[in-house]
């Protein structure tokens, strides 16, 4: 008899324990979903999620020399997040991450005869260096932005390469074929948040 209570008591208990589980299953799912939810709403996407400081900036440029404004941004998220004090451990600086080398050519073509490294710092000076060469990239692989994005990431020089070992055209949009995983994953990001800054920032 004592064994059959005890049996008994032993299953309430794991009854117990398995509604306890499961309550708290559906409460962790229940946060989840909310949470999901919020998440989903554009305000929380602009403000937490895909920022957009200098915008007015970005388009002035954008608009300048012919650069979608969402690339840019989009661009600009990737590089430093907006954070016009960035300096990588490989020397690029500012906004859009300009090499300082990349920079003075860019000054000696825009005939900017106030370049400095520490001028890379200031946000209008390093967007429109950087949107300039985003469209001088553009114009240089006819409009392919996987190319473009590649040589921005990785150096003109070496996406020339590859597409001399590889066969690749003009038409080339293998991203899974760029060699170095960085590029790869770094035009895919930056692709990606180009569509999120259209559908966020429609204008």
């Amino acid at each position: 008899m004592q064994d059959f209570r005890d049996r008994v008591q032993r299953n309430r208990r794991i009854q117990r324990r398995m509604a306890t589980c499961f309550c708290v299953a559906l409460f962790i799912l229940g946060i989840s979903l909310s949470a999901f939810c919020i998440l989903q709403f554009e305000p929380v996407q602009r403000k937490y999620f895909y920022v957009y400081p200098y915008h007015d900036t970005v388009m002035k440029y954008a608009e300048l020399y012919h650069v979608d404004s969402n690339l840019t941004a989009a661009v600009i998220k990737s590089e430093s997040k907006f954070e016009h004090t960035a300096k990588s451990h490989r020397g690029a600086v500012g906004l859009m991450q300009l090499m300082p080398e990349t920079a003075a050519w860019i000054a000696d073509q825009l005939d900017d005869k106030n370049y400095s490294v520490e001028s890379l710092h200031e946000p209008d000076r390093n967007i429109r260096y950087g949107t300039w060469y985003l469209a001088e990239l553009q114009r240089e692989f006819k409009g392919n932005d996987v190319l473009a994005l590649a040589a921005y990431n990785a150096g003109r020089g070496n996406v020339r390469a590859w597409m001399e070992e590889h066969h690749w055209t003009l038409n080339f949009h293998d991203i899974d074929a760029i060699p170095y995983k960085e590029t790869r994953d770094y035009v895919r990001q930056v692709i990606g948040d180009r569509k999120k800054y259209k559908e966020l920032y429609p204008e």
